[in-house]
């Protein structure tokens, strides 16, 4: 049976911190048209720093683009290349986005060590070396992965935090996750939860179910594009990692050549019934806008998830080119 990544141990820690939501966002139903953002060198993060004047969710240009990829989920369904998906999409500079089924829950799988990544980083803002600290690799091998990652751990060699957070990130490491997991506080990734107001109630009885949707698992993109969580340096960094994700099968296959894009992948099977699901989320950093795309699907290939996902996102880049 695959080896389901330990999510959280839900206790009286969750119900302390509760789902207060973090004033860094806004209703999700409207935009902000006029944004201020702080200048600076950064490659990957766009500082917001205010933002007013609310308008609807969508423009012309959206709709149509919210259209085709409508038609496209609803051809992969129909000859059965998928059973179901759900899109979201938003221009990372003004602020226009659209939703498909952006409400349905998934099982987050690898997703969840970019919000383990933004905890560790969080610790890091106040101690500059925390990052340096070693950690013995004492966990045991979890050879349940379907994408392989192409290197893992050494048993009992030591590595540094950011080397950890680094393997866990690029090459999608269970084995990192688990060490990283284990020597990070409860409460301290149940916060990153709590502070963007994401609730992860359905978790509590069921935490390798479907809890979290790809509205909600945006938002992790989202405050790392604007450091509006992290600080710019740790923005910066945690984006600099995610653009060295190995996995090229989803959004980046449906890309231009060298498309720089920042992402996570994160797939999940049921040996009982065989189901999978297949996400990848993140942000493409277009010539003319960067933009962020997370797409979740469930099906009974992987291959042909992915592909679904590559046309998605083939299709949306074509869109915002003419």
């Amino acid at each position: 049976m695959q080896k389901t990544l330990i999510f959280l141990s839900f206790g009286t820690t969750f119900f302390a911190l509760g789902f207060a939501a973090s004033s860094i966002f806004y209703n999700e139903k409207i935009i902000q048209s006029s944004e201020i953002r702080a200048p600076g060198n950064y490659k990957f993060i766009n500082p917001l720093l205010s933002c007013d004047t609310p308008f609807t969710n969508q423009d012309v240009n959206t709709s149509r683009l919210k259209h085709k990829v409508e038609q496209i989920v609803e051809d992969q369904i129909n000859k059965k290349q998928i059973s179901f998906a759900s899109v979201y999409y938003r221009d990372m500079n003004n602020g226009p986005w659209f939703g498909i089924e952006e409400k349905e829950l998934f099982s987050p799988a690898s997703l969840i060590k970019v919000p383990l990544m933004i905890a560790y980083f969080k610790q890091a803002e106040n101690d500059p070396n925390f990052l340096h600290t070693k950690l013995a690799n004492n966990v045991p091998h979890d050879p349940s992965q379907n994408i392989i990652p192409s290197t893992t751990l050494t048993p009992n060699q030591e590595y540094t935090i950011e080397e950890l957070i680094e393997r866990m990130i690029k090459y999608s490491d269970n084995d990192a996750y688990y060490l990283l997991h284990k020597n990070m506080r409860e409460e301290n990734i149940l916060r990153i939860y709590a502070d963007l107001g994401i609730d992860l109630s359905p978790a509590v009885n069921n935490p390798g179910g479907n809890i979290i949707s790809v509205k909600n698992y945006a938002s992790f993109f989202r405050v790392l594009f604007n450091a509006s969580y992290l600080n710019p340096e740790m923005s910066e960094k945690a984006l600099a990692i995610l653009n060295q994700s190995e996995y090229k099968d989803g959004i980046v296959n449906g890309l231009p050549k060298n498309t720089i894009v920042a992402h996570k992948f994160g797939e999940r099977q049921y040996e009982a019934t065989g189901d999978k699901q297949l996400h990848d989320c993140g942000i493409v950093y277009s010539s003319s806008n960067p933009y962020l795309i997370c797409i979740m699907t469930r099906g009974r290939e992987f291959s042909k998830m992915s592909r679904t996902v590559q046309q998605i996102s083939s299709e949306i880049h074509r869109q915002l080119s003419l």
